[in-house]
């Protein structure tokens, strides 16, 4: 047993977005021979159209790869591909829960970004083995004194131990793989006499079921073994294990050390949860694998089907999808706008982009879904506090006595000559700058304390503007503080309309609600009577719009005669839209919400 866990080696590889992991992966994969060159394609790990077409990935991938050794030892090396973003960052950690070491990869022409640093100290969380390595050495703009440099001193690691490579030629992938079997350490041996597993990710297969990915820390998992999941006591049959390679190829049993699947037959996608531990269902009092925690959405949004009677289909695709994406939580609701739908909740703006996206591809449907909001805590004068996630619950300002939103605290890795702009962005966003500190020569870090809601939508988008794509971003929770917050309401023909409600600060609530009314009234069509379209703060109105009405030209037929006769026909026309107008109804048209949203 010694012997073959000597043998085996799992490990990540983490950096920043767009720093070449699955690139890098795909060398790997050729040089150990998993994959044969003419069945490889680019970023092989990377399954999803959506992963393909952005260039990020999206969820965590493993791999099982065979590597001969220059000591002429074969070796068993399980690879875990992880997300690079912020809004993954859980995933991530589940992965390097079920690693030894991690390869923490650098782009030569950007340097050490925002998120290295925070995939690093998760990393360093999980007391993993950490191998820094410098990619893209081949392009011309590479520099890799800089990347050197901001490796001693950003991220603390020694820079002899920095690997250069090329994961687009394979110029060092060599050297990073005897590095890997030297320098990480093997699983260690069974510390418990029953079988124990995490699960770090998990799928649904429409013909198979729940198909969960884990690491086995203790003993082995076969087919036709009865297991528990800890987090809920739920007990099952295992139907089939395996690993992958990197399809999937079933096998007798997954021993102890080993990465692979498992596929129990649980009825429901609501019985796994990502970072559960899978037990042999005979131990007694067993005991879970560290780490497991709930996921917190902090971004909330109602997503609805475009036409009603897709409902169910929603309905059914909502818990099939929580299942490959733990992170991603849902509960139904219902709006006077736009009838039955679910309020979801995500860890940020590019997960909820991915799964309005994923919602249209893979499950084939047609959503609208309302503007991105986070959860606000609400201090009422009886001493309740409520928690808000949707402006629609928002109680009556009567009643309420202060309100509290959430803030971030942000790092951001930036060249020197863009600080003064960062610096007017942030400003503009209501925040403020904390710290600034040097990182090399050229580069400075920023600390910076930001109201959520502010960098929700287009902050990022302007951070990367201003500075030509060279700056990043990393941020985390830091508190609630209060803010001087109100619920702006759009009224249309005198009616609030949910959809378009939002809780924004006192001094954004005028340009916000005169934005929102203008765009309004070019979406609206025109009907027979003249309709008024208002933001109101409370019972204050703060902007208004007016939609044109249809008038007939009733006195084409007068043709001379006293003008009382002419006057005559316009009152009693003006009466008829007066009656329209009282008893009439306003129909505002779907791509009017979807054209609003987009603002």
């Amino acid at each position: 047993m010694r012997d073959r866990l000597e043998l085996i080696r799992n490990f990540s590889i983490i950096a920043h977005i767009d720093h070449g992991k699955s690139t890098l992966a795909d060398r790997l994969l050729e040089l150990t021979g998993t994959i044969q060159k003419r069945e490889l394609q680019e970023q092989l790990l990377d399954g999803m159209d959506l992963e393909r077409e952005r260039g990020i990935t999206i969820k965590s991938h493993p791999v099982r790869m065979s590597y001969a050794s220059a000591s002429g030892r074969t070796y068993e090396l399980n690879l875990i591909d992880t997300p690079g973003h912020v809004d993954f960052s859980y995933e991530v950690s589940r992965a390097l829960s079920a690693c030894e070491g991690a390869i923490l990869v650098v782009d030569a022409t950007q340097g050490v970004q925002a998120q290295t640093v925070a995939n690093l100290n998760l990393a360093h969380k999980q007391n993993l083995h950490i191998i820094p390595v410098i990619n893209k050495i081949d392009l011309p703009a590479a520099d890799i004194g800089m990347c050197l440099e901001q490796i001693e001193e950003i991220l603390a690691i020694p820079r002899e131990e920095a690997i250069p490579v090329s994961a687009k030629t394979g110029q060092g992938v060599d050297e990073l793989l005897e590095a890997i079997v030297k320098r990480i350490p093997p699983p260690s041996r069974d510390s418990k006499d029953y079988c124990r597993g995490l699960i770090f990710d998990s799928i649904y297969d429409a013909y198979r079921g729940v198909v969960n990915y884990i690491r086995v820390f203790d003993g082995s998992i076969s087919a036709g073994m009865k297991i528990r999941l800890l987090n809920n006591s739920i007990v099952g049959d295992v139907k089939e294990v395996g690993t992958f390679t990197p399809k999937m190829k079933a096998v007798d049993k997954l021993q102890v050390g080993s990465v692979g699947y498992v596929i129990p037959n649980l009825k429901s996608p609501h019985d796994t949860k990502i970072g559960d531990t899978i037990a042999d269902a005979k131990a007694t009092r067993p005991e879970a694998l560290p780490g497991f925690r709930e996921v917190k959405p902090v971004v909330f949004s109602g997503i609805y089907p475009v036409d009603s009677s897709d409902y169910e289909q929603l309905k059914a695709s909502m818990p099939k999808l929580r299942l490959n994406d733990s992170a991603f939580n849902y509960s139904a609701e219902t709006s006077a706008a736009l009838g039955f739908g679910f309020r979801c909740g995500f860890l940020g703006l590019l997960h909820m982009e991915i799964i309005q996206e994923r919602l249209r591809r893979e499950y084939d449907m047609d959503i609208i879904s309302t503007y991105p909001s986070v959860i606000f805590k609400v201090h009422l004068h009886d001493g309740r506090i409520m928690n808000i996630d949707n402006p629609a619950l928002m109680p009556d300002p009567a009643t309420i006595e202060k309100i509290e939103e959430p803030f971030l605290l942000t790092k951001i890795i930036t060249p020197n000559a863009y600080i003064g702009d960062i610096m007017n962005l942030i400003m503009s966003k209501r925040g403020s700058c904390l710290a600034t500190e040097s990182a090399d020569s050229k580069h400075v870090v920023m600390t910076s304390d930001l109201p959520m809601s502010e960098i929700l939508v287009d902050f990022h988008d302007k951070l990367k503007s201003i500075t030509r794509g060279y700056a990043s971003m990393d941020y985390q929770f830091s508190g609630y503080k209060e803010e001087n917050l109100v619920k702006l309401d759009i009224l249309v023909n005198n009616e609030p309309v949910d959809a378009f409600s939002a809780i924004v600060h006192t001094d954004h609530a005028q340009s916000k609600g005169r934005q929102i009314c203008e765009k309004l009234k070019e979406v609206i069509p025109p009907h027979m009577f003249q309709i008024a379209i208002q933001a109101a703060v409370g019972g204050k109105v703060v902007a208004r719009e007016n939609v044109k009405q249809f008038r007939k030209n009733v006195i084409a037929k007068c043709y001379g005669g006293d003008i009382t006769r002419k006057r005559k026909l316009l009152e009693k026309q003006k009466e008829g839209k007066k009656r329209m107008k009282q008893f009439g109804s306003v129909n505002i048209p779907q791509e009017a919400f979807v054209e609003i949203l987009k603002t």
